[in-house]
């Protein structure tokens, strides 16, 4: 299914995943004009960005103390003020698909798209996600406009040359060169613990963001999201999303999500180090030991357990969860994965049916009535789609608080906090909540679990 997708997406933007053979120049005049030919070729595909959003601001006088502001971070009035952003983007279809980040239009009310022929064109979001930083507009009343190809971003090798395309600072479109500095970059060291980069030293700048990768040929292999720096400028390190993600992306923008359906795991796990390359029976410190497995995850009905390694995945290495992550994106929800699992020194290799978190026990999210003695508080029951949403522990049971609602807050609950008891009883549901907070009584008693620390909130009422 994957590669019939996939093969629709090559058709669609006219390219090849393939990345075509490098060419020589053949003449002194050929090695003069350098990058012109490739630049020539991409820079009309690729977009300024500007994109406006109305947020809500608290004017408080204990902003900014220390101790007061989160005492008073209710005080005072709120006011609407109007935020710009600028960035850059890359047109994709024809008909007017461009790719973008998340942090540049993912909130926007208002985006406007200038080409480089000075076109101006009002935008659309169909789809965003804020943990891959993509985002995937639609222009309006757009045809023929001028794309780029993309190139299978698992063909890159380190030390390719890789330019940058896009508005750094709003000075106008911006070419720089460098080479692909490193792949599968990950971990906190990106500023994205979850994401998954290429990496170039090709420089990146404020209004880069959203903005084009490319190879020698003119095919796109990544869009600019980050860099990483101590005085906010280019030193170097900048990361780029792979192409092959953005090739996900729009086929789910295509198909009409306007939300990333991301392949659940249910799977937690380490990397391997090399005091227990003996231990697991492994030939070097690679790939994922996994810790904790849900049951109802892909990988529990596959066989895969704790202990055992996870060292591949389409036949890819993985060495820590956002590998993993990303080759699942990749495949795509409905499609199989092969993954190598290696059990006590044995090689076997798994296959997967890749699927959402499941809603099983439904969330039934509910806000606390006023007959309770704690209203407006909005609770989900944990299943694997909110753990998946919430980040939570792979064995977190009960109900997750989604809103504390003016009384929850001020009673010490936060979003993201589980309910466990209340007074003494156990909660398994959101009807649970309900109930118990409708008994009446002298006091109030609830275990809320925040992360891996437990406590006791008492009241008396």
């Amino acid at each position: 299914m994957i590669h019939r997708l996939l093969f629709a997406l090559i058709l669609t933007f006219g390219t090849s995943v393939v990345a075509s053979e490098m060419r020589v120049p053949q003449s002194q005049a050929e090695i003069s004009m350098g990058f012109v030919p490739v630049v020539k070729e991409a820079a009309p595909a690729v977009v300024n960005i500007y994109a406006k959003r109305v947020v809500n601001v608290r004017s408080s006088p204990f902003r900014g103390d220390p101790f007061f502001q989160d005492m008073f971070r209710d005080f005072g009035s709120t006011r609407q003020r109007v935020q710009n952003s600028l960035g850059s983007g890359v047109i994709l279809s024809d008909d007017g698909i461009v790719v973008s980040n998340y942090h540049v239009v993912g909130m926007a009310t208002d985006i406007r798209v200038v080409l480089n022929d000075r076109r101006e064109y009002s935008a659309q979001v169909l789809l965003s996600d804020q943990e891959s930083d993509l985002a995937i507009l639609q222009l309006d009343n757009a045809s023929g406009m001028p794309t780029l190809g993309l190139r299978d971003s698992d063909t890159l090798q380190v030390g390719e040359l890789a330019l940058a395309i896009g508005n750094p600072f709003g000075v106008g479109q911006t070419v720089t060169s460098g080479i692909v500095s490193g792949l599968a970059r990950s971990g906190t060291a990106t500023g994205n613990a979850r994401g998954y980069f290429i990496q170039t030293d090709a420089p990146i700048n404020p209004g880069n963001s959203g903005g084009a990768l490319v190879d020698i040929n003119g095919d796109l292999i990544g869009i600019n999201t980050r860099i990483l720096s101590r005085s906010g400028g280019s030193n170097g390190i900048g990361f780029a999303i792979p192409s092959a993600l953005v090739a996900q992306f729009v086929a789910q923008a295509r198909a009409g999500h306007s939300v990333f359906q991301r392949p659940w795991a249910g799977l937690s796990g380490q990397p391997v180090g090399a005091d227990m390359v003996e231990a697991l029976g492994l030939n070097g410190p690679n790939g994922l030991l996994v810790s904790d497995v849900h049951v109802q995850s892909p990988f529990a009905g596959a066989g895969v357990a704790p202990g055992d390694v996870i060292t591949h995945v389409d036949g890819h290495p993985v060495n820590a969860a956002p590998d993993m992550i990303y080759r699942m994106s990749v495949a795509g929800i409905g499609g199989e994965t092969q993954v190598t699992r290696v059990r006590q020194g044995e090689e076997e290799v798994l296959t997967l049916t890749l699927g959402v978190a499941p809603e099983d026990p439904p969330r039934d999210t509910r806000e606390t009535s006023d007959r309770t003695v704690m209203p407006g508080v909005t609770v989900s029951t944990i299943n694997p789609a909110v753990i998946a949403e919430r980040n939570l522990s792979l064995t977190a049971q009960g109900v997750v608080v989604e809103a504390p609602g003016r009384v929850g807050q001020r009673a010490g609950l936060r979003p993201g906090d589980i309910l466990r008891e209340i007074n003494g009883e156990p909660v398994r549901s959101t009807a649970d909540v309900e109930a118990l907070l409708s008994q009446g009584g002298r006091w109030l008693t609830l275990d809320v679990q925040r992360g891996v620390k437990r406590s006791t909130l008492r009241f008396r009422l």
